[in-house]
């Protein structure tokens, strides 16, 4: 009797084994049914039709257009950046940049050898901010900043010493929010970056660092006052007269390009001798109801420190595409257990997956995704994860990658079409050129290849063959030194 009691037991205990087992597969099942919807949902919302990236265009050049007619007019600031004469490729001599735009700042040499020698030596020096000096006085930091260039100054070559009379010719790239007034001159709006200097705020910059210039005797004179995207149209244009806009993919993003000076009425100056006029987009600012925008992007721009600004950017730019798939994946794991039934708690910290970790989970080509298990190990220390929940990583990866690539495709050919270089007209093939930078579009390889194939399924096989895409980096530093020789005081003057 005991015996059949304990059989009885056992089989008891087997077969609540199996329907433990099976109500746990079927949980298991649903949760994972549940990580597909959210992936299809998050895939469908993203969509970028080719109609819909038209839209998308047609909303950027009606904002160009507003934006050019008076200031305010638009979400872009299509801001007038006084530069109407970019390098011709004939400049020769030795010019200066100062690149400064966060804690650190960079001096540059520039010997330029004309349309034969081109850029013939780059010598550059990167000097660290003292803290102290980010929130102290204006004349504390530009005197700092001048002390450190005439100590750079002081290697130059004795046969580039300016002849008696003349001054060294520096192109400024200040990466702050300013009012530009003329090419060499613009007021400080705010500070950003971990600077407060409040003494400087509303004042031109220039004439802050001439001051200090002066002071420690450095006979020096800043011919251009530029942002770095303007930058980058000027670095491209001096090896390619080509170049009719430069664009920024980095951490944020941003667009110049080459406009007729006609096409600008709330330009009220005199019409420079080349007609033309370089604007700063500062396209990040853009929106439109065209854009494909999720309740991760909603949640991401409600967090930020500019909530309601900056949204293009906020779905394009390597600060913010590794942060929309954590922000997915965050979700799954919320509501589907996707890593377990607890939520990993590095998964809730903002911003700690990187796009540049985004981009080698996306590359990875290994049969098993070795580099995605990893970074899901070393970053968000979620240990042991099943392919499948490794590939699904790779699919956001890809649907946050694809969507940014074709919207920066779709703002491209937005400018492209405000110039009328969308189309081939009467068999006329003259070759548009788009200078870009920036670390994604530099080293996210599926990001720019989506971009470039995208921008080509817009404008057809035939306008297709008349634009170019060019890399073109370090417009803050070289590009700022090309147009300070291309805004000379000395042009044209003999050297004897």
């Amino acid at each position: 009797m005991a015996k059949i009691v304990a059989t009885v037991a056992v089989v008891a205990a087997a077969a609540a084994a199996v329907v433990v087992g099976q109500q746990r597969s079927k949980g298991g099942c649903e949760k994972w049914e549940k990580v597909e919807e959210i992936l299809k949902v998050f895939g469908e919302e993203c969509e970028t039709s080719i109609e819909k990236l038209k839209s998308v265009a047609e909303a950027m050049v009606v904002e160009m257009h507003n934006g050019l007619e008076n200031e305010g007019g638009s979400m872009l600031k299509m801001l007038i950046s006084f530069v109407d004469n970019l390098p011709s490729g004939d400049e020769k001599g030795l010019f200066y940049a100062l690149d400064l735009g966060g804690t650190n700042f960079r001096a540059l040499r520039i010997q330029l050898g004309g349309k034969e020698k081109g850029v013939v030596k780059v010598e550059t020096e990167e000097v660290s901010i003292p803290p102290h000096l980010m929130t102290g006085s204006s004349h504390e930091l530009f005197d700092f900043i001048a002390t450190s260039l005439a100590k750079f100054v002081s290697s130059e070559p004795e046969e580039f010493r300016p002849l008696p009379g003349r001054k060294r010719e520096l192109g400024f790239t200040f990466s702050f929010p300013v009012r530009q007034t003329s090419i060499a001159s613009g007021t400080l709006i705010k500070w950003s970056k971990g600077f407060n200097i409040e003494d400087v705020v509303g004042e031109d910059i220039v004439g802050e660092l001439t001051k200090s210039l002066e002071k420690v005797g450095l006979h020096m004179r800043v011919t251009a006052l530029i942002n770095d995207t303007v930058g980058t149209v000027a670095k491209a244009r001096f090896s390619n007269q080509d170049v009719i806009a430069g664009v920024i993919l980095g951490t944020g993003t941003n667009a110049a390009y080459l406009e007729h000076v006609n096409a600008i009425p709330k330009w009220h100056g005199v019409v420079p001798k080349s007609g033309k006029m370089v604007i700063n987009m500062e396209w990040g600012n853009f929106r439109s109801s065209h854009l494909p925008l999720t309740e991760y992007d909603q949640a991401l721009d409600a967090a930020s420190l500019n909530p309601g600004e900056q949204i293009f950017e906020k779905i394009i730019s390597g600060m913010y595409l590794g942060d929309i798939v954590r922000r997915v994946l965050l979700k799954m794991a919320e509501e589907a257990e996707i890593f377990g039934d607890t939520v990993p708690p590095k998964l809730r910290i903002p911003f700690i997956l990187r796009t540049p970790d985004m981009s080698a989970m996306h590359h990875d080509s290994s049969s098993d995704l070795k580099v995605v298990g990893k970074k899901l190990k070393d970053i968000l220390e979620i240990d042991n994860t099943p392919l499948k929940v490794r590939k699904i990583a790779v699919e956001l990866c890809d649907i946050v990658s694809v969507r940014g690539a074709r919207l920066a495709a779709a703002a491209i050919f937005g400018i492209l079409r405000k110039l009328g270089r969308d189309t081939v007209k009467d068999g006329d093939k003259q070759k548009s050129v788009i200078a870009l930078d920036g670390g994604l579009f530099e080293h996210y390889a599926k990001f720019r290849t989506c971009m470039e194939s995208t921008l080509r399924e817009l404008l057809g096989d035939e306008a297709s063959g008349t634009i170019g895409i060019e890399h073109s980096n370090d417009g803050s530093g070289i590009g700022a030194a090309l147009l300070a020789a291309s805004q000379s005081q000395y042009l044209g003057v003999e050297e004897s």
